[in-house]
Parts: structure tokens; sequence; C-alpha cells
């Protein structure tokens, strides 16, 4: 057993890897939904927002599961690009979009308490 297992690390940790993880699937699936949808939707400047968020997410949840020194810096922006986000999606006032928004919104705060650690 290694000290990088969820057991050892702190909870606040354990939920934000949960929340990063489900912020890039959420962003993903949002991107399928957006580019089936067309117009506005299917914008490159949104769906290139809605890609980094995806990626940075992963990178972030991946930073704190390998106990990488640096993963304050990586949730830090981590937490900028899902507010980012979640205000791009939020201005679509659709179901879809606000619930992305919303995981978005979730993720940027547990990235943002861990960056402030």
């Amino acid at each position: 057993m290694t000290h990088h297992s969820a057991e050892h690390r702190p909870q606040a940790m354990n939920d934000c890897i949960d929340n990063c993880t489900q912020c890039h699937a959420i962003c993903l699936e949002t991107i399928n939904y957006c580019l089936e949808k067309g117009g506005k939707h299917a914008a490159p400047e949104h769906i290139a927002l809605l890609t980094s968020c995806a990626d940075i997410c992963a990178t972030s949840a991946s930073a704190m599961l390998r106990g990488s020194a640096v993963h304050p810096v990586i949730c830090g922006a981590c937490a900028q690009v899902c507010d980012q986000c979640a205000a791009d999606c939020e201005a679509m006032a659709d179901p879809e979009m606000t619930h992305c928004a919303e995981i978005c919104r979730r993720c940027a705060q547990s990235c943002a308490a861990m960056a402030a650690q």
C-alpha cells in the first residue's frame, strides 16, 4: 500500500479528484450534445472552452492521484477554467448546459480550495 492510496489522502483531495473526474466526463458529453445541437452551441470558442475544461480536469485529477507536488498550481488553473466554462454554459440557458455549469462550478470550488492549501 503506497501513501498515495485513497485512504491516506485527505478527504478534501479525494472529493476534488472525484469532482475533476466528473467534470471531465460531463464536459466531453456536453461537447457531443453541443455539436449535435449546432448553432451557438457548436461555436468554435465554446467547444474549445469545453475541451480545455475537460483536459485540465483530467490533468488535475492525475496530478492529485500521483501525489504530484505541483498539484496546487494545476488545481488553481483548473478552478479558473472551470469557472469560465460554467459561465459560458450558463449563458446558453439550456437544461443540459445548466447541468454542465453546475458540475463545473462544484469542481472550481474544490480545486480553488486545493490550490489555496
